[in-house]
């Protein structure tokens, strides 16, 4: 059987934890977790937790005692943050963090060979106060700060862009170099394990929109690759970024377990298709999305100030959002990435664009209405991104003036801005605005310093 068949096992309703229990995520408590424990006879518990690389981590525990998981649950346990946030000011002889459960993050895993259920962390320091540094703690102040100041919730979802990469063989002469878009199997050996992927999401609590075959397909060294997409469901910001880094999770699981690679660089092959990481992002007010419109008259305020925040600062977003030295390649290639700091309707080039949305027969809109961010990569910190985003938006809101920022930076109406393309020009467009990152104490001083640190450095 030649290489390029992946075969995938079918996926058990039964893994969703939902199913198990009674009532909505959020009424689920530590005593109705230890009791599903008990009737499923689940034998390991993982606290899993964004350090501050952006990557997911784990903390394992086997089950021996009835009462252990109970306790764990409401007391967290510690860890070491000198190692999880390294270089960012804690001192090795003081290092002592707790990871804090949230029963309402409760999933199996689906990856374990016995039975595991694992809960989402946030940190606390010693004091029992959230951890500054943490990614989880600033974008849920964000999210809050701009809650706060807006009296709007900010909903974001990620678009996942990754590659799967085999050994090439003869069946891989169906393929055709970045031609793969949309494209069914057999012209695609990874559809089965995408399908999979966005059910097993579903299953961990990540909501989906849909996946598909993306442009990227290209043979080098020996290796095809071929490239694919997952688009995640709107969800408050510190949601939305979970999932992401759980969606990357996922695929890399899935991947390992068929012996193929799974990359999410920016840039796999030079001169091919990159991998994005686009958000989508929508003002919530009251349960309305407040909307976009196809004309700077027609855009509310909310989404006036969320497209004038991410132009103005966009520059110093790439700290968050491109942090890999392919990052720069992607960005150069221009195969449908922002080359200049513009905003346009349907621009694929621009750095912000307003998608066309879905109407029903008789023209009434049928999905929410987003603002697409195409700048970040498959390199994103989710979590500092949109923090970053949020403290943007609000610090374009109280300068004012958005109506008139929109109308120098839309698209065709002349070249705008160029881009930075190295660290050097994001360091002093990071250093610009490192008033608005600031404000409230949302990120720290301290983490920006360690970005502009790493972002000078050699």
């Amino acid at each position: 059987m030649g290489q390029s068949i992946h075969r995938v096992a079918p996926v058990s309703r039964a893994d969703r934890i939902e199913a198990l229990m009674e009532g909505s995520r959020a009424d689920w408590t530590i005593e109705s977790l230890a009791d599903l424990a008990r009737r499923e006879s689940i034998c390991a518990l993982h606290l899993m937790h964004v350090g501050g690389d952006g990557w997911l981590k784990s903390l394992d525990f086997t089950l021996r005692e009835p009462d252990q998981l109970e306790s764990v649950l409401r007391t967290g346990e510690r860890a070491d943050g000198s190692s999880l946030f390294a270089g960012m000011g804690i001192d090795a002889g003081a290092s002592d963090i707790v990871l804090r459960p949230r029963p309402e993050t409760a999933f199996l895993d689906p990856f374990s060979a016995e039975p595991a259920l694992v809960v989402l962390c946030g940190h606390l320091d010693r004091s029992g106060q959230p951890l500054d540094i943490s990614p989880d703690t600033v974008v849920r102040r964000a999210a809050s700060r701009l809650g706060q100041e807006l009296d709007c919730e900010l909903q974001a979802l990620g678009e996942v862009e990754y590659f799967l990469g085999h050994r090439s063989d003869k069946l891989d002469a169906w393929g055709s170099d970045d031609r793969g878009y949309h494209a069914t199997s057999p012209f695609v050996f990874g559809a089965g394990l995408r399908r999979r992927a966005m059910q097993v999401l579903e299953d961990v609590g990540v909501g989906v929109k849909y996946g598909h075959s993306e442009v990227g397909w290209m043979q080098a060294e020996g290796w095809t690759w071929e490239q694919h997409e997952i688009e995640l469901a709107l969800a408050p910001l510190p949601q939305a970024a979970d999932a992401v880094v759980l969606t990357q999770w996922v695929l890399r699981n899935l991947a390992h377990e068929q012996g193929l690679k799974c990359s999410f660089a920016p840039v796999v092959v030079a001169g091919h298709a990159g991998s994005g990481a686009h958000f989508h992002f929508s003002p919530v007010r009251g349960g309305e999305h407040l909307g976009a419109g196809d004309s700077v008259e027609s855009l509310g305020p909310e989404a006036q100030a969320l497209i004038a925040g991410l132009v103005q600062d966009g520059g110093a977003l790439m700290t968050w959002g491109n942090r890999d030295p392919s990052s720069f390649m992607r960005l150069a290639q221009g195969k449908e990435s922002p080359e200049t700091i513009t905003w346009g309707c349907y621009n694929r080039k621009a750095l912000v664009r307003i998608p066309i949305r879905a109407r029903s027969g008789d023209g009434k809109t049928i999905t929410a209405p987003t603002i697409e961010f195409r700048l970040p990569d498959g390199a994103v910190h989710p979590h500092l991104l949109l923090a970053g985003v949020a403290q943007a938006m609000v610090a374009a809101a109280a300068r004012g003036g958005t109506a008139e920022v929109l109308e120098r930076s839309e698209s065709g109406q002349g070249a705008g801005e160029a881009l930075p393309l190295d660290r050097a020009g994001i360091a002093s467009d990071l250093q610009a605005c490192r008033a608005d990152m600031e404000a409230d104490g949302v990120i720290p001083g301290l983490l920006v310093d360690a970005e502009l640190e790493r972002l000078c450095g050699d």
